[in-house]
């Protein structure tokens, strides 16, 4: 791993294949740290001849966390009201063209997962010259009337983190909450989800830059008017059985991207289950076919 100083903030980023590869730029969601893009998946596209970049946003894992910045006012956040905030989606999609530049690559093909998909979707919009296609995993469109997500969800995303902050008591409880997300046709090992979220304890526990994310998310709102900008060669991948961001949120990100190719996965929550990397794998290669060759 590695770290550069891009749009004013340190970014911690891995780069697996060829320098000369074409790139595909991988973008996590909410509090999600880079390693959450898997070993295996990476490897698959490296496999396919890619370059891959996996990285941790700003207030996540290695990455820049804004210490100092109080955290929003959620409620306030979600009720529209004026909140000033540490940064937004905004900057997190400019931290995105950072990385790129620091890296001297002129394009790349980008995929982004949840909130990821929410800023690789503000990036083909308003970038389109430094993307070559777009991949958007189990994202939304910010549509206000869209299903909410499940109470079980809500609850998971939500509840309060217990008060013992002690390695295994976020563990178990990250673990909880990870089961009502997880995909039903595809279970994680136990063994590999404990180790998962206790390197993550032990790399960067910071609840507070989860809360910082989230009130930019929120803040985003309806992105809509964007989708419909957006010409590049575009894959939507949802899961059939998410609980948090339910499909019909994949379904109206590809009703107004045009031209745009709807991939349900039947089985699929909110996750990456390792079987499913090849399948993931896919998808980010069907976008990247049909964008041919790096201009």
């Amino acid at each position: 791993m590695a770290s550069v100083a891009a749009n004013g903030i340190h970014i911690e980023y891995e780069s697996f294949g060829p320098a000369d590869a074409p790139a595909v730029l991988l973008i996590m969601g909410l509090g999600g740290q880079m390693t959450r893009w898997n070993d295996e998946l990476c490897a698959i596209l490296v496999g396919r001849g890619f370059r891959v970049i996996r990285f941790d946003n700003r207030d996540c894992g290695l990455s820049t966390h804004f210490d100092d910045a109080p955290v929003p006012n959620l409620r306030a956040v979600q009720a529209g009201e004026a909140v000033a905030l540490p940064y937004t989606l905004d900057d997190m999609a400019a931290d995105c063209i950072g990385l790129l530049d620091a890296l001297g690559i002129a394009q790349a093909h980008v995929a982004g997962a949840s909130m990821g998909g929410a800023i690789a979707q503000i990036l083909a919009a308003r970038n389109p010259q430094r993307l070559l296609s777009l991949t958007s995993i189990m994202s939304s469109s910010g549509n206000p009337g869209l299903p909410s997500p499940t109470p079980a969800a809500a609850t998971a995303l939500f509840a309060p983190l217990p008060r013992q902050r002690d390695r295994e008591s976020i563990v178990a409880d990250q673990i909880a909450r990870f089961a009502t997300l997880a995909s039903p046709a595809y279970p994680t090992p136990p063994d590999r989800l404990y180790r998962m979220f206790a390197d993550e304890y032990e790399r960067a526990f910071d609840p507070r830059g989860v809360a910082r994310q989230l009130a930019a998310l929120i803040a985003n709102g309806d992105r809509r008017h964007l989708l419909r900008e957006i010409e590049l060669p575009t894959v939507v991948v949802h899961g059939v059985e998410d609980q948090l961001i339910p499909f019909a949120h994949g379904e109206d990100v590809a009703r107004y991207i045009r031209h745009a190719e709807l991939q349900p996965i039947a089985g699929m929550g909110h996750d990456f289950p390792v079987a499913l990397s090849g399948a993931l794998a896919d998808t980010i290669g069907a976008a990247a076919s049909r964008a041919g060759l790096p201009k």
